[in-house]
């Protein structure tokens, strides 16, 4: 089989994945994959109506093609995803990191006044939250967890590759294990579970098949679980003055920051995403 003009085979891909995925789902995947197989930007494949794919590149595309059609998501199926400018890699045992979580990070830098903030990281994953603020942050010091050995390996794989340092360790914020003494922070930033039960019937086979329960879902009986548990530990190991950034259920925004004042932190703020939806909240410790 000879060459195939791109512009060509991007529609034929987004035409292909519609039915399986919104249009601009269909688009944003289509891109990823051509410049996957290519090695080049988006812009720069479109932009020439005779750029083309050899026969070798349209047969790694059309295996990619193949298990998008599962509805695997595209950054498990390249192993990669790029979060805050960070190229990460990506795997089942980590969340895949959401547009939405880059204005949480974007709120707890261009807050910061602090020349060297300590910084924690509740349920850090991939690690996207800790290494995008330990490198957009000028000597900090972070330090990330998750309850998963898994992706604790992971973060620091990531953290490594792109020069970044952290201090990464398993621990479980609901197993009221004890933290180790002396331990103060100015920041705890964290996306925790909060998805409900009831809600999975409102999402997709790509993320209820292939993303790891753990890190999305709570009990429908106790929506904030997680973040009760982030509020107790802030008020330990924050410094007086020390501030609290989550990321939220757009369903429990005002009920999360209730919780906050609740637990006795001051200056609690909501915070619409780019949709308008109140998905962050901010907390000061008194």
């Amino acid at each position: 089989m000879g060459n195939i003009n791109i512009i060509t085979y991007y529609r034929n891909i987004c035409n292909r994945l519609t039915p399986l995925y919104s249009e601009n789902e269909a688009k944003r995947i289509a891109q990823i994959l051509l410049q996957r197989v290519t090695g080049k930007l988006i812009f720069h494949l479109l932009a020439n109506n005779s750029n083309t794919l050899s026969a070798i590149q349209l047969s790694e595309a059309e295996e990619y093609l193949s298990q998008l059609k599962l509805q695997k998501p595209i950054q498990y199926i390249i192993g990669e995803t790029d979060f805050f400018g960070i190229n990460l890699r990506i795997t089942p045992d980590v969340l895949i990191p959401r547009p939405e979580t880059e204005e949480l990070v974007d709120w707890v830098i261009k807050s910061n006044v602090l020349p060297k903030p300590r910084i924690l990281d509740f349920g850090t994953g991939s690690g996207c939250i800790a290494i995008a603020l330990a490198k957009n942050i000028a000597s900090s010091e972070v330090t990330a967890l998750d309850i998963s050995p898994e992706a604790i390996a992971l973060a620091k794989q990531n953290a490594a590759a792109v020069g970044i340092e952290v201090d990464f360790f398993v621990f479980d914020i609901l197993g009221n294990s004890p933290w180790p003494s002396g331990n103060q922070f100015d920041i705890i930033v964290s996306n925790p579970p909060y998805v409900r039960e009831s809600e999975k019937r409102l999402m997709g086979k790509n993320v209820l098949d292939f993303e790891p329960h753990m890190a999305l879902f709570v009990n429908d009986g106790q929506p904030l679980i997680f973040y009760d548990a982030i509020a107790r530990y802030a008020d330990s190991l924050l410094k007086t003055g020390g501030v609290v950034f989550c990321e939220v259920n757009e369903a429990f925004g005002r009920e999360t920051a209730d919780l906050f004042a609740m637990h006795g932190f001051a200056d609690v703020q909501v915070k619409g995403d780019i949709n308008g939806k109140e998905r962050m909240v901010k907390a000061v410790k008194k």
